[in-house]
């Protein structure tokens, strides 16, 4: 039953912007220098849920398509920087009696520290053929 799926990606200054467009979450820790010094991070930080996407596009990779993402559970257990390279790693840990599918999630940045820990459930639904 391993199976298993990694993908990575440079967290930049453009992914926050166009992340707060699309979110609106507009706090100051994640554009302002001046502000993010008074902080325990010291310099802006990326948006957790930025880096955790990730997870989505690995979900599709690993599983294929059909695939629908159920729930995830996070844990952001370290700051993600402008710079910093994230990897999502995937693997399959478990499939129950309904066919649903356990992916533990661990994103890592470049330095190989933890940054989010968690699980998903995801489940494969049939699509028709054209």
């Amino acid at each position: 039953m391993e199976k298993s799926f990694s993908i990575s990606k440079k967290i930049t200054k453009e992914d926050i912007q166009k992340f707060i467009e699309i979110s609106g979450d507009d706090n100051p820790v994640h554009t302002d220098e001046n502000f993010a010094k008074r902080t325990i991070f010291r310099k802006p930080i990326a948006h957790g849920l930025i880096s955790a996407s990730l997870i989505s596009c690995g979900l599709t990779k690993l599983m294929g398509e059909g695939n629908i993402w159920l729930t995830q559970d996070l844990k952001f257990e370290k700051p993600v920087y402008i710079g910093d390279e994230i990897t999502a790693n995937l693997k399959i840990v478990n499939i129950d009696s309904n066919k649903v599918y356990k992916i533990e999630t661990t994103l890592t940045n470049q330095n190989g520290k933890v940054v989010i820990s968690g699980f998903a459930e995801c489940k494969l639904f049939p699509v028709k053929k054209t």
